[in-house]
């Protein structure tokens, strides 16, 4: 082994306003202030950082010519039940998905999938 992840870091136009997006949607914390570059969610063992990326170009699902750059895929006990309450935080639905994954875009545009166990 050479290292460990330390964090995941996202930009975004509004760091501290993605973060308590990420932070609401994973049962997190948000360390840091509006207007700060740098923004931490944490909690459970992870981190994710966000910075401050005023001039942003988001990615475009699924243009190859903006591609995702990143994704996280977060399991969810009942997909019917965790997708409006992620579409209520201010994610929106992608195209795109399968049997046990949806595709959606957080509030900046950065895509993220919501997985379950479709054999539980």
């Amino acid at each position: 082994m050479i290292g460990q992840l330390h964090s995941v870091v996202i930009d975004a136009p509004d760091a501290h306003a993605l973060a308590r997006f990420y932070a609401e949607l994973l049962g997190m914390e948000v360390e840091g202030s509006p207007g700060d570059d740098w923004v931490w969610v944490t909690g459970a063992g992870y981190r994710i950082a966000v910075q401050q990326a005023p001039d942003l170009q988001p990615p475009d699902w699924p243009d190859p010519d903006r591609p995702q750059q990143f994704h996280l895929d977060i399991r969810v006990a009942d997909i019917d039940e965790a997708e409006p309450e992620v579409l209520a935080l201010g994610a929106r639905r992608l195209p795109g998905g399968g049997g046990d994954f949806r595709v959606y875009a957080d509030p900046v545009g950065h895509p993220f999938c919501l997985v379950w166990d479709v054999t539980a």
